[in-house]
């Protein structure tokens, strides 16, 4: 879990460039969006490529668990969620967004 570890901001040509994420060693998240105003906390477990983020707070109300994958390689994060809570884990890394970790 330490690879996740850290703030990891979306590049640009994504769709939504500047979004961040902070993944902290103690399993929670932080996530922000400043152009729509958006910010959602949780909690998060990996296992073997695989993410569930419980998003229990979310500026529009979107709470509930989101599934995905993800892979690390360098400072570059690949992660596909569901498009909404409850749906089916992605299966694959194809429509992921790509994130670079932010360097303190």
């Amino acid at each position: 879990m330490n690879e996740i570890i850290g703030k990891w901001v979306q590049i640009e040509g994504q769709p939504y460039e500047g979004l961040w994420f902070i993944f902290s060693p103690d399993g929670k998240f932080e996530a922000k969006y400043d152009p729509m105003g958006i910010e959602s906390s949780g909690t998060y477990e990996l296992a073997e490529g695989k993410i569930d983020m419980n998003q229990t707070a979310h500026t529009f109300g979107l709470v509930g668990m989101f599934k995905g994958v993800y892979s690390i390689a360098d400072d570059i994060l690949k992660m596909s969620i569901a498009a909404s809570a409850d749906h089916e884990r992605p299966d694959t890394l194809n429509d992921a967004r790509i994130y670079r970790k932010e360097m303190e």
